[in-house]
């Protein structure tokens, strides 16, 4: 499977992620309607958030600006490659 070049099919795949997440975080929630979970809940999101920026904002602009990642697995292999060297 090749990339994905349409702005249209592009959007359309972020929009769906989008549902994904709202319908999943709303199937938890009435699962276990608690003030602790949701706020367990957002926290996780945040967090998520926060290391996908870094993942791919981060360690391109301010670690390694000539590497560019094609997604978690090669960044995964670019740290464990840069460990051991």
């Amino acid at each position: 499977m090749g990339d994905l070049k349409s702005p249209t099919w592009i959007c359309l795949k972020g929009f769906l992620f989008l549902v994904l997440g709202l319908f999943a975080s709303g199937l938890l929630l009435l699962h276990a309607p608690q003030l602790r979970v949701a706020l367990l809940l957002a926290v996780a999101i945040w967090a998520f958030c926060r290391f996908y920026y870094f993942a791919f904002y981060v360690i391109e602009h301010y670690i390694d600006p000539t590497y560019r990642f094609s997604g978690l697995l090669a960044l995964a292999h670019y740290l464990l490659k840069r460990g051991r060297g």
